[in-house]
């Protein structure tokens, strides 16, 4: 696997009760399919060999047998195919009966694993034909004469040879309803990967707890977990199973079958296991667990499987067509695809609650801080940009919930070389419609005469031409805070700090930040639900003044404007921030190496239009603006080794305080080394 990226599957294929060779047939072929696929696991049904509702059949030896025989026969058929695949079938061992998973890989039974947990209540009386493994069970099996012994047990890990990360293991079904599964054990013990082969009844809203189920699983122990429950082959006697198959990582359902939507069809999922080497490292309750559950007696059993189909990515370009042996296989990408934006939902509906709770955090940070210290009032530079549009409308939610006065809210527009009309018209409007107070501060001659003092042409429009105004506008902020008894709000975001773009001691410093961890991707949906709530208000002025903010582009506006018009845009120098934010994530979030990230990004934004642009980001472009990323994270933390408080809202901050602790003169030679050879390559 490259990049620890596994291609994982569940099916319920087509059988008939007790028809071993007929079932065995149906599993061959949709091994092989999910093969031809891309699919390096592939996790079958509860006692899908012979079908879960034989009933006393199972007494019978002659279903036990040919059971057996199946197992053996897709094993042998499936030999040339480097795919693990867990299957389930009854097994007697030394005069037991035991509902039983056999993992199969490239001709060999690797191992079995035994239910547990055996039912014995409402439609399930399993304990009439199964025994839970107990004490003394043996350690190896022997299934056929010409085989050698196989493990046995509950106490089993499989292996990927090659990569460390893909470490599986199985529970059945009523396993995994307990209250200490064996999952947990499992994943203390180093399971990153938990199969469950599962029958399963449809009840009504049984679909629900099922699916709540497979997610907290996969939660609490930090591992990715395949469910495959049995489908329409089975008996309808008493009860009827839909097929409902689920795949889920770290909490999160990847991918899920509708209900009854047939035999065959093969659910897929690519599971990034490196986030979930990631997660257990930063989460110490974690390993404090396993040094409760730690099991000596756990054997690893090793397994070969072939790379996936994104196996030579890193070494070509990402834009070629899928070398599946599937006739219906699709262009090589992730499933479900990797999202571009991965701060901002893609979904209207979770976008909203998302941006509704964002906010609520963001403005509830701030009113804790108002209420602490007394503060008469607030005081916000007001661009007419993005960024301090969205401090503004938080601060008036914060003033909100404490009762005071929006009037108390002072926005200072502070004009000088580069700004615009249109941007100082924005800022006007927008502290009028929100109920604040406004006041200009023109800093021009301040500017000039500080150009004198230091002896700066202000003809040469250099950083010192630029970072002199930022400066000077945080001073008259601070100042006039002093005199109103007031706190100056800090309007800069997550990106710009990533990438240090703001200048210090200028717009980097404040009293509160309260966008100090909003991405910039996202800043622009907070106020487009800014302005969708003042519609939803009737305050149409508000809206109206939003959506052309939203408009606008990103700049700084230090530099004079070209024939009306916006010199100076920050995309263009910086880079796209929508690459930068995805960028931020992978590094601070997931702590992926710079190689990994770059193939993500390929196969999240290569060949698609850039935001607001009709630029294409190609396999060139993305690497260009991810070296710029690290030279500029690591260059600017200085400016965010004392940035000031602000409260966090995501899983991604920069707070030196407690999230990001990097010395400022830590080199990015190692980072930038591996792109270098990727741009070689």
């Amino acid at each position: 696997m490259k990049y620890s990226i596994l291609r994982a599957a569940a099916v319920s294929p087509s059988l008939i009760v007790a028809d071993c060779d007929y079932n065995a047939g149906q599993i061959i072929s949709c091994i092989k399919d999910a093969y031809a696929d891309g699919a390096r696991l592939l996790v079958f049904p509860e006692l899908c060999i012979t079908g879960y509702t034989c009933g006393d059949l199972f007494a019978q030896d002659t279903l036990l047998s040919a059971a057996l025989k199946a197992l053996l026969r897709i094993a042998d058929e499936t030999r040339n195919l480097g795919i693990i695949s867990v299957v389930g079938l009854p097994l007697a061992v030394d005069g037991v009966r035991y509902n039983v998973a056999a993992f199969v890989n490239k001709g060999e039974v690797l191992a079995v694993t035994p239910k547990l947990y055996i039912p014995n209540y409402g439609e399930f009386y399993e304990r009439r034909w199964f025994s839970p493994p107990v004490r003394g069970i043996p350690d190896m099996v022997r299934l056929s004469d010409s085989m050698c012994e196989v493990p046995f047990g509950l106490n089993l890990l499989l292996q990927d040879k090659d990569d460390s990360h893909f470490k599986l293991a199985a529970e059945i079904c009523e396993d995994a309803w307990t209250p200490f599964s064996p999952s947990v054990r499992h994943a203390l013990n180093g399971a990153t990967v938990i199969a469950n082969l599962s029958a399963s009844n449809e009840l009504v809203g049984k679909a629900d707890y099922r699916r709540q189920l497979v997610s907290s699983l996969s939660a609490k122990s930090l591992c990715a977990y395949v469910y495959s429950d049995a489908g329409h082959g089975e008996s309808s006697t008493d009860m009827v199973f839909s097929g409902h198959n689920i795949i889920a990582m770290n909490g999160s359902i990847r991918a899920e079958s509708p209900l009854f939507d047939g035999c065959g069809r093969i659910l897929f999922a690519d599971l990034d296991l490196e986030r979930i080497y990631q997660d257990r490292l930063r989460t110490t309750s974690f390993a404090s667990c396993r040094e409760d559950f730690a099991d000596d007696s756990y054997r690893t059993v090793f397994f070969d499987i072939d790379e996936n189909i994104f196996g030579d990515m890193a070494d070509c370009p990402i834009g070629f067509q899928s070398a599946s042996k599937s006739s219906h296989a699709a262009d090589r990408v992730l499933v479900p695809p990797v999202e571009p934006h991965p701060f901002v939902p893609e979904k209207d509906a979770e976008r909203a609650e998302r941006s509704r709770s964002v906010v609520e955090m963001q403005a509830e940070g701030l009113a804790k801080r108002l209420s602490h210290i007394h503060a008469k009032g607030a005081v916000i530079g007001l661009s007419g940009g993005l960024d301090s549009t969205l401090a503004l409308l938080v601060t008036c939610r914060a003033f909100d919930k404490c009762g005071l006065d929006r009037k108390g809210i002072l926005a200072v527009t502070m004009p000088c070389f580069g700004t615009s009309s249109r941007t100082r018209g924005n800022a006007y409007m927008l502290a009028e419609s929100s109920g604040c107070s406004i006041k200009e501060v023109d800093i021009r001659e301040s500017v000039l005469c500080h150009f004198k003092d230091i002896g700066q042409d202000e003809s040469v429009h250099d950083v010192t031409y630029e970072n002199a105004q930022a400066r000077e506008r945080t001073q008259v902020l601070m100042d006039i805070a002093n005199q109103t008894g007031s706190i100056v709000i800090g309007t800069g975001d997550l990106s710009e700090l990533a990438l240090g773009w703001c200048t210090y001691n200028g717009d980097q410093m404040s009293m509160y930040g309260v966008n100090a961890s909003i991405p910039k991707s996202l800043v622009r949906y907070l106020v487009s639900y800014f302005s969708d709530e003042a519609d939803k208000q009737g305050n149409s002025k508000l809206a109206t003044v939003l959506r052309d903010i939203l408009a606008t582009p990103v700049s700084p506006e230090l530099l004079p404007p070209s024939d009306g018009e916006i010199a100076q845009k920050t995309e263009e120098i910086v880079g796209p921030y929508e690459l930068h934010d995805f960028f931020l994530y992978y590094v601070l979030r997931w702590g992926f190496p710079p190689a990994k990230i770059y193939f993500l990004a390929c196969m999240a934004f290569s060949g698609k239009k850039a935001q607001d642009s009709e630029q294409i980001y190609s396999d060139e472009i993305i690497l260009r603006w991810l070296k710029s990323f690290y030279r500029r994270f690591f260059a600017q933390q200085f400016k965010r080794s004392c940035m000031p408080d602000g409260a966090k809202v995501g899983t991604v901050s920069l707070s030196p305080r407690g999230d990001w602790r990097m010395p400022s003169d830590a080199s990015a030679s190692l980072w930038l080394k591996e792109l270098e050879a990727l741009e070689t390559k």
